[in-house]
């Protein structure tokens, strides 16, 4: 049975969904929104589909599920428009940036029994799902600590830095997602730093380009987070979970998976790039999932809660900064 999509959304992680549409089975695009005529028409052209306005494809016979790639300030109004409307919903993270506007939409999603799925797609990246595997087969025995290093290559326009809701809710909710993922049990205590060590322009916005997390769960699990808007080297995502039996590690992938040797010693190619390229086989999986759950009529594989908990965990972070201070999740969630 096939799935005909329409992508809210043609900047960049908009086009990042229509090409990773392309490659899952059983899934078409249909339509393209987008108030820059431009950008929809480049997702158009390519991948032959449509260009309609968000209330048009609400209305559409023709649309069975939207993936919704909008700037975060309008995600949680689109979930509500298009529960109401009976499409099934895919949201890049955040639902929201504040916590009572999440609940409120997640009501919505309740009362009109529809299928929401949140964008948290390390998740479905190969490597981390054999580390998974490792924990969840006792491999690795107790997980007792993890080390998380998520740094970008380089920090993104101020422009976005503004709407984007800060480093911890836009960039380390990645990381805070994967660390409830690979723990087993929810964080109780978040302490955080951060810093303005890349662009002052950053700083001047209001926000850090570098930042630094220990989260501690009820059982005295530790989950250790290094996060930066710039690595010299490439992009930079390992973990390392440690338990009670032993360890597993995922490392960075190269430009080639080759190894030089010579007299001065060992080198590698560089680092991947970004998360376009990083991430490719992810956010295929990533829909393959969502797909495989409508059909199915199973549970989303990451959930509206799952996104209510990692905005938590951020805005913990957030409050941690600022009052220099350990914070329980319990203050932020109520």
């Amino acid at each position: 049975m096939g799935m005909n999509f329409a992508v809210l959304g043609a900047g960049r992680i908009g086009q990042v969904h229509a090409d990773a549409l392309a490659g899952v089975a059983g899934a078409r695009l249909v339509a393209i929104a987008d108030p820059m005529a431009e950008a929809a028409k480049a997702i158009s052209v390519k991948h032959g589909c449509d260009i309609r306005t968000i209330d048009e494809i609400a209305t559409s016979a023709d649309v069975d599920a939207v993936l919704i790639c909008t700037p975060t300030d309008t995600h949680a109004d689109l979930i509500e428009q298009f529960a109401r409307a009976g499409k099934a919903i895919f949201c890049e993270k955040p639902i929201d940036l504040e916590i009572d506007r999440v609940r409120a939409c997640l009501q919505v999603v309740k009362e009109t029994g529809a299928f929401l799925m949140i964008g948290f797609q390390r998740r479905f990246e190969p490597d981390f799902n054999v580390m998974r595997q490792a924990i969840d087969t006792g491999k690795i025995g107790t997980v007792e600590m993890i080390n998380l290093t998520s740094r970008d290559p380089s920090p993104p326009p101020v422009s976005y830095i503004v709407r984007s809701g800060g480093i911890f809710r836009d960039m380390v909710i990645h990381d805070f997602d994967v660390a409830r993922w690979m723990l087993g049990e929810e964080v109780e205590t978040v302490q955080a730093a951060g810093s303005n060590l890349v662009d002052p322009a950053i700083g001047e916005a209001g926000d850090f380009d570098s930042a630094s997390v220990l989260m501690t769960t009820a059982s005295g699990k530790h989950c250790a987070i290094s996060c930066s808007r710039r690595a010299s080297y490439g992009y930079d995502q390992r973990i390392e979970v440690h338990g009670s039996l032993g360890s597993v590690s995922a490392l960075n992938h190269a430009e080639a998976r080759v190894q030089f040797a010579g007299p001065d010693g060992y080198t590698i190619p560089p680092n991947q790039h970004f998360f376009i390229t990083r991430y490719m086989n992810a956010y295929r999986a990533e829909i393959e999932a969502f797909v495989k759950a409508v059909t199915e009529g199973t549970p989303a594989p990451v959930t509206g809660e799952d996104g209510l908990r990692a905005l938590a965990l951020a805005l913990a972070a957030i409050k941690s900064v600022k009052e220099g201070r350990a914070v329980k999740v319990s203050e932020i969630l109520g």
